[in-house]
This record gives structure tokens, sequence and C-alpha cells, in this order.
């Protein structure tokens, strides 16, 4: 990047773990760059993360949703960004997310090819999967100079959202939550089934958790309102908080809990974080290519033959890398973790 390009843009991802993710390369860039500003094209539900990324000077929503094309808000946005940055960096790889930076009429626009952008972008660098074998990497890698993102020797900031402390308390006294030590779960997977545990395995984790003295917090939008019902049914002291609270909400209630339990999700992105212990538990998708950013997170993966297969749905029909995945095992990960809670468990 010439040096002289000190009002950086990026275009954001769609999904809430990859926006999490993508906070390293904002990371990096302010640590080469410390005097340059650094705006965010990004959906709109993505604001309330952005806004916790003190990396990030201004958040500029696109008012398109997911998959959808939007030609007249990409203009109408590429409008009000034209003179205003250097250099844009654009994370998707699809044609339309190239758009705006082009039509903004940003110098220098970096990404990788993809879906013929061969106009769109003026440096487009091939994507080596072997060298950058993880989504993290590959974004890193975009706001660093050709010949070091190529050799894959870079360091990668583990993301760290802010949080809100008045919040918190104000979450706590409307969602009636006790004293009591908190455990977060995540049941949902935007992805489809084949990245869920069982939902009755959720629930009878949470029934021994809380006979020990815990609350249970379950986490997740609105269409995880049904799940999160199924966990906490006829538990006291279990809360189904799915659908109730916003994204930031998440981050200031998943930074409280003692530990969490959750699939391969944004949420459990968020909560890597905010620094809390994690119990991710990986099913189709593969804790290599995305694992939770942190230190302090257990990765339950049994790797069986068929895994990882990355599919929404069990292509074999058993589900069995998440079914024999048994509630024993993570209840006595999570059991060891409360007298070592600075250890990695891997359990395969």
């Amino acid at each position: 990047m010439a040096n002289s390009a000190k009002r950086l843009l990026v275009v954001g991802p769609s999904w809430v773990g990859d926006m999490v993710m993508a906070q390293s390369l904002f990371m990096t860039l302010k640590a080469r760059y410390p005097n340059a500003t650094l705006g965010v094209v990004a959906p709109a539900w993505s604001q309330p993360i952005l806004e916790r990324m003190p990396e990030v000077d201004e958040v500029l929503p696109l008012a398109v949703g997911h998959g959808e094309f939007g030609l007249a808000s990409r203009r109408e946005l590429a409008a009000r960004l034209r003179g205003r940055f250097d250099r844009a960096i654009v994370l998707p790889r699809s044609w339309k997310a190239a758009l705006v930076p082009f039509m903004a009429r940003i110098p220098e626009r970096v990404g990788f090819l993809g879906e013929h952008r061969y106009g769109l972008l003026k440096e487009r660098r091939k994507l080596d999967k072997q060298v950058l074998d993880q989504t993290v990497k590959r974004f890193v890698s975009l706001g660093l100079p050709l010949e070091e993102a190529q050799s894959g020797q870079f360091t990668i900031p583990k993301p760290r959202l802010t949080i809100d402390r008045d919040n918190l308390v104000n979450l706590r006294l409307t969602h009636a939550l006790s004293s009591r030590p908190a455990i977060g779960m995540m049941p949902g997977a935007e992805y489809g089934p084949a990245k869920q545990w069982p939902l009755a395995y959720f629930h009878q984790l949470a029934a021994r958790l809380i006979k020990e003295g815990f609350e249970v917090r379950v986490l997740g939008g609105a269409k995880d309102h049904a799940a999160g019902q199924a966990i906490v049914k006829g538990l006291p002291h279990a809360h189904n908080l799915c659908g109730k609270t916003q994204l930031a909400d998440a981050v200031d209630l998943l930074a409280d809990c003692r530990q969490v339990v959750t699939n391969d999700s944004g949420l459990m992105h968020v909560a890597a974080a905010v620094g809390v212990r994690i119990h991710a538990l990986y099913g189709s998708s593969s804790p290599v290519y995305t694992p939770p950013l942190t230190n302090n997170a257990a990765i339950h993966y049994l790797g069986l033959s068929c895994s990882p297969c990355f599919q929404r749905t069990c292509p074999l029909g058993h589900t069995n890398c998440l079914n024999e995945l048994d509630v024993e095992r993570v209840y006595q990960a999570m059991r060891a973790d409360r007298h070592d809670a600075n250890g990695v468990i891997v359990n395969a």
C-alpha cells in the first residue's frame, strides 16, 4: 500500500462471524497506518458490532439485503463516497461487492479474483487456498503488500470487542437475570442443521449445570426462539433470550458468562472476541478453517472419516459428527475448566 494512502475503505462481509473476523484486518491496518482513517461498507445489521471495534472510524451502511443486487443503493452510496478514500479493500469475492469502490472512483482497489471482476479491481490477487487456509488469513492478507501476503507468514491479531457495562446492568434488570454465575448457550447456526448440536443435548447439559448452581442464557436471533424454548423447557434459572436482544446486547451478555457452549456460528466468533471461555462444537465444518480466534477455547470435534463435508444437511442422513458428540464429554470438559480456565481441551 502506498504510504500516501491514508483514507482506507473496507467492503465488509455479510455474515456475523466473518464481520468479527474482519476486525483482525482492521487491527492490522491501524497498526501499520496509525494515522489513517478507516471506513467500512457493511450491511446495516452489522453496525452495532462495528461500533464495538475501536479501529473503525466510520460505518457506511449499505441498504441491500443478503443476496440482493440493489444497484440503486450501491450507486447512491458510491456517490457519497466519491473523493473521500484513497484505497479500497474488497473482502467478498462477488462481482457486486466490488461495485461501490469502482463507482466511487477510488484510485486503489484490491481484492481476490472472482466472478470476472477484472474491470472493477485495480489489483486482482490470486487466492492460494493452501497458504491462506483460513478465512481470517485471507482477510488480513488483503491489507498487506503482495509479497508478504503470499508468504502466509504474518501475524493475525485476535478480535477484541469493547464491552458496555452500563448496558449489561440494564440487560440484567430487563430480563430478570440472577446473580448466579452464567453459562451461555448458542444453538443456532445460520448455515444449516449439519452444524447444530442436538437440542436435547443442550437441554440435558443445561439441566446438569443448573443443578450445580449456574444460570443458563440461551442466545440467538428470532429464528432460534423455538430452539431456545426446547432448551429451557421445565428448567429454573434458564432464560431463552433468542430474539429478545440485539446483536450488541449479545456482546455484553456473553462477556458476563463464565463459559459458553456453541455451534460453529457467528455468535461463537462474538464470544471469542469478548474473551469468555468457549466450548465450540463442530460437525460439518472444520475448526481448521474457521476456528474461534482466541486462546481460551476448547474444540469439540470428532473428526469422523466423513468430516468435514461442509454441507448444510448431512449427505449420509445420520449427522453422526454431532449426534455422537455426547453430553458427558462436553460436561466433563466444562468441569475441568473450572480448575484450569486457560487450558485448551481438544476432544477428538
